[in-house]
């Protein structure tokens, strides 16, 4: 059982950086649905009837410290930034700005003007301290794992609320459909073959209903700020299985191409510590693997109905 109240976040004044992504996005509907003011923020202009859009270029501090002058947010969900984990040089100052530069202003901030509980993302993809000299596999894994000691340094010296959640291999409606599962989903819809990898590499894979559960708990817990918990499955499952499992489950008859696309190098396979999260929050994962995989493919098929456009034809990014 979790040991958060959700009524506790009615009438808060909460601020969503990254709220336009997959897991921003599904974050902003439970918090308006219980009953919080939320304020969202995107670097493109966008407008909706329950959010309070703001554009915003988060690496700017002078319009970060506008922003939290005029909203006085009490919980922040940092999310922004883009994720890819891919290893391309030109991703390096792209991904530092958007990550690194942007966690920086919006810790000083909260900071300097002080919040109830500010909520971080980390990423499966940080380096583990296994061995003597832990090294990034990527622009994008480098960044989250310098936000992070970013945050472990703003609530031990500054004492500022941070709590840093890491959701592991995180899937479910409204996800970007050039990801694994989408793309699959749509490819066998369409009657394409997807184009895949070995499909050896295995990860830990986590519904997003799930994820949000966890990050809603993490602003009311007390007692563990400057940590970092983990949301995830606790069991690591090979793509290629979720990749099998996901065309079963839609009686298809499509065979994917194993093998099109080249594995990328120094990927590490882990699982959540699970025990942990429901020692700190009192959170286990409600939803099995087939049975997320069952409504994620529900959603992607009603939208197939109704947009023709959605699939793009590329090949899958994790």
């Amino acid at each position: 059982m979790l040991k958060f109240l959700p009524d506790r976040l009615a009438d808060k004044v909460v601020l969503v950086t990254g709220a336009s992504g997959f897991i921003g996005s599904h974050l902003c509907c439970s918090l308006t649905n219980l009953g919080a003011e939320v304020h969202a923020t995107s670097r493109t202009e966008r407008k909706s009837p329950d959010l309070q859009w703001w554009q915003i270029n988060l690496s700017d501090v002078t319009s970060v410290r506008k922003l939290f002058a005029d909203i006085h947010p009490q919980i922040i969900y940092h999310l922004s930034g883009h994720v890819t984990a891919a290893p391309h040089l030109p991703l390096v100052l792209s991904t530092f700005e958007s990550h690194v530069a942007s966690t920086v202003n919006v810790l000083t901030l909260a900071a300097e003007r002080g919040c109830e509980r500010l909520v971080m993302t980390g990423s499966l993809t940080e380096p583990q301290f296994s061995g003597p000299e832990p090294v990034p596999s990527s622009p994008y894994a480098a960044a989250k794992w310098a936000s992070v000691a970013y945050g472990r340094m703003f609530q031990t010296l500054y004492k500022t609320p941070v709590v840093t959640v890491r959701p592991f291999m995180t899937y479910g409606p409204k996800q970007n459909p050039d990801k694994l599962i989408p793309y699959v989903i749509l490819s066998s819809a369409h009657g394409r073959i997807p184009k895949l990898t070995s499909g050896e590499w295995k990860a830990d894979w986590i519904y997003i209903d799930d994820v949000i559960r966890g990050m809603l708990a993490a602003t009311q817990v007390g007692g563990f700020c400057g940590r970092t918990i983990d949301l995830g499955s606790g069991v690591t499952v090979p793509i290629r299985s979720v990749v099998e499992r996901l065309l079963t489950l839609m009686g298809s008859s499509v065979r994917p191409a194993f093998g099109a696309m080249t594995d990328r190098p120094s990927e590490e396979i882990r699982a959540a510590d699970i025990d942990y999260t429901c020692e700190i929050l009192g959170w286990r994962p409600a939803i099995a693997l087939d049975d997320g995989l069952s409504r994620t493919i529900d959603w992607y098929r009603q939208q197939v109905c109704s947009q023709e456009n959605l699939f793009s034809g590329r090949e899958p990014r994790l």
